[in-house]
């Protein structure tokens, strides 16, 4: 997988593998070449040898105003997707306040030009058009989703939502690849995780980067131990109605994403334990904890993320996990 970093309000892969320490995003071709003999994965970056072209579109869009465009993410996408060699592409496209595309209609538009286009070079194509009005599993911020997947693959936690899509994304995949429909695809996936063969798989594959070698224990405690972690608190308010994503800072306060095309990323910033919407809480329950580099950074995020968050009487309306599935 031929990944970037991340773009407007959004976080990207690239940052994520970046919070393990020593995890190389570009390396040499013959460490590349081991590392998809050896695990049958690798996630790495653009390079100059390897869909160059991207790795400077990607960083110009993210300070021209340019990252919704349908044109520039098609080209993007698949300009990496085709770059990798796959015989088949599913692909999560994103619709609500958290994603690049704001209504389902758009989502709708960017995932049908995604199958055309791909369909048209010739690599057959599905794309899953799902809700991102809400944080997909518990964490926001680069060390600590890591973390979250890592849990997630050695089976620690595995928020359902983040469970569900998963495997849906994993069963489409099976079917692109000539999976006999007549076998359901997804008890495949489900016992790969289960048996730890995806833990496993994805281990191989960090220490193989440079990443630590013991990356299914708990090394963000190691190396990304926050300077200030705080509870926001719902004070009198019952119910947790809706939330707006774009209306914090990116990864929960400075550092936690670029500004500018040169800014660093703190990966150890972001919010932890993310209630998800339409959860009953308590007057003084907290909504999430906050992940900072220091106290100053913390309460500004705080202040962000209490004005993002509104409290209701009722539940707001359920939406579908997944919207729909575009086929090429």
């Amino acid at each position: 997988m031929i990944s970037g970093r991340g773009l407007g309000h959004t976080g990207g892969t690239l940052d994520k593998l970046q919070a393990l320490p020593g995890y190389c995003i570009d390396p040499p071709r013959e460490q590349l070449l081991g590392v998809l003999r050896d695990c049958g994965c690798a996630i790495v970056g653009a390079g100059t040898n390897l869909a160059p072209a991207d790795r400077r579109l990607y960083a110009v869009r993210d300070v021209t105003a340019t990252v919704e465009s349908v044109p520039l993410i098609t080209a993007s996408i698949l300009s990496k997707k085709l770059a990798a060699g796959l015989q088949g592409l599913v692909l999560d496209v994103k619709w609500g306040n958290g994603a690049f595309m704001a209504s389902r209609d758009e989502a709708s538009t960017l995932a049908g030009n995604l199958v055309r286009v791909a369909s048209g070079l010739g690599l057959p194509a599905t794309a899953l058009v799902t809700d991102m009005n809400q944080v997909l599993g518990t964490t926001a911020g680069n060390a600590l989703e890591t973390q979250e997947a890592i849990d997630f693959l050695t089976g620690a936690s595995r928020e359902p939502h983040l469970l569900a899509l998963t495997l849906a994304l994993a069963a489409h995949a099976l079917l692109l690849g000539d999976w006999p429909r007549t076998w359901p695809p997804q008890p495949p996936a489900e016992l790969t995780l289960s048996s730890g063969r995806a833990a496993e798989a994805f281990a191989r594959m960090v220490a193989g980067l440079g990443g630590p070698r013991d990356v299914g224990g708990r090394w963000l405690g190691h190396g990304h131990r926050t300077g200030a972690t705080r509870p926001a608190g719902t004070r009198r308010w019952l119910h947790r109605r809706h939330r707006h994503p774009r209306a914090r800072p990116r990864g929960g306060g400075p550092g936690g994403g670029w500004q500018r095309a040169a800014d660093a990323v703190d990966p150890r910033v972001g919010f932890s334990h993310i209630r998800p919407l339409g959860q009953w809480v308590r007057a003084g329950e907290p909504l999430l904890r906050v992940h900072a580099a220091g106290v100053d950074a913390a309460e500004a995020a705080m202040r962000s993320a209490a004005a993002a968050i509104t409290i209701g009487p009722s539940a707001p309306p359920s939406l579908a996990l997944i919207d729909r599935i575009m086929l090429a």
